[in-house]
């Protein structure tokens, strides 16, 4: 139940980080330096836990491991929070996270462009892979092309008898459009970081040294890329208490820990497993969104929402099929191996997993 735990309180700590930085992007600061504040805090936050927990554990840092973690850290960490520090801007923080049920879907599809998955057609469960995968596709559909009539108005959680007004803006359908693509883009990128991070824990297996050491590098990438893009704006300060609050928020439990431990999972129960739990991220994003930044929930955001589920679920049932499928088929390996008067060398290692 540990990894269960785990992703479940992940998954929370992220809705709250998202709910904060929505609130931060409203002020106008501009999202690479968003990225840049959050990275150098997940940073120093976990130097002296990596340093201290991992010191006698650690593997020796070489130049390909490097390599690996810049690449993980440029994928994974600044080009995915930038694409969705955007679509956040754009939308909203329910919607924004519906998209993220779309990683364990493109997980998988690069898992199998890849060959780190296989897809057999004559079985039940490869049949369920499929179907799962296109009904996620289609409420990916839905949501980028259709938004809806709303169904909840702005600030009816609490109304105006406490004093609350609703932070909802005026919406334009090309800003929501733009969001949604980019969004959908973001979770490309978080799904290769997902494939990504399982090559790293096998040649680095150090959750918090790798995550420090990625933060640091997307710390550094955010800040040549904001000279690059925000040439018109390049200022670093903010101001504001409870946006100082926010990053440090973000960063140290956003960044640093929730990345610790959705390391610690893909490690345990693999990619799949761990981006398995996004949907609740926007559950709990919602309940947030609602009663917090009085945000309206559209139609289109739960028709595409509930196809996507589905078929993530469904992708999920298949994968679990096809896996008993093939522990049946090696079971029947076995006991055939059995029946000779020797037992081949893959046999034996097949009964050593069993």
């Amino acid at each position: 139940m540990k990894p269960v735990v785990v992703m479940l309180s992940i998954n929370l700590a992220l809705a709250g980080v998202n709910i904060l930085l929505k609130e931060i992007l409203s002020e106008g600061i501009s999202q690479l330096v968003i990225v840049m504040y959050r990275q150098t805090i997940s940073a120093l936050f976990l130097s002296p836990i990596a340093y201290f927990w991992e010191r006698k554990t650690r593997p020796q840092l070489t130049a390909y491991i490097l390599f690996l973690l810049f690449i993980s850290s440029l994928v994974g960490l600044t080009l995915t929070l930038y694409l969705f520090l955007i679509g956040l801007q754009y939308t909203s923080a329910t919607f924004s996270c519906a998209f993220l049920n779309l990683v364990p879907v493109n997980t998988f599809i690069l898992a199998v462009l890849f060959g780190m998955e296989k897809v057999d057609m004559k079985s039940k469960g490869g049949r369920a892979k499929v179907l799962g995968t296109l009904v996620c596709i289609s409420g990916n559909l839905i949501l980028i092309l259709y938004k809806g009539m709303p169904l909840t108005s702005p600030g009816s959680a609490t109304g105006k008898t406490n004093g609350v007004h609703p932070t909802v803006q005026p919406e334009r359908p090309e800003r929501w459009l733009i969001g949604s693509l980019v969004l959908t883009a973001g979770c490309f990128m978080w799904s290769s970081w997902f494939l990504m991070q399982s090559r790293v824990g096998k040649v680095y297996p150090c959750q918090y040294s790798s995550t420090c050491i990625m933060s640091f590098f997307s710390a550094i990438q955010s800040v040549v890329l904001h000279l690059i893009i925000d040439t018109k704006n390049s200022v670093f300060v903010v101001k504001g208490k409870s946006a100082i609050l926010s990053l440090i928020y973000a960063g140290s439990v956003g960044s640093g820990l929730c990345y610790v431990g959705m390391s610690w999972c893909v490690k345990k129960k693999g990619p799949v497993f761990t981006a398995a739990f996004t949907p609740f991220m926007e559950l709990f994003a919602a309940i947030f969104d609602f009663f917090i930044l009085h945000e309206q929930i559209h139609l289109g955001s739960v028709v595409g929402s509930v196809l996507i589920i589905s078929g993530m679920y469904i992708l999920l049932w298949g994968k679990d099929r096809e896996a008993k499928e093939c522990a049946v088929k090696q079971t029947v390996s076995v006991e055939e191996g059995y029946g000779d008067s020797t037992i081949p060398s893959s046999n034996t290692n097949a009964v050593e997993q069993i």
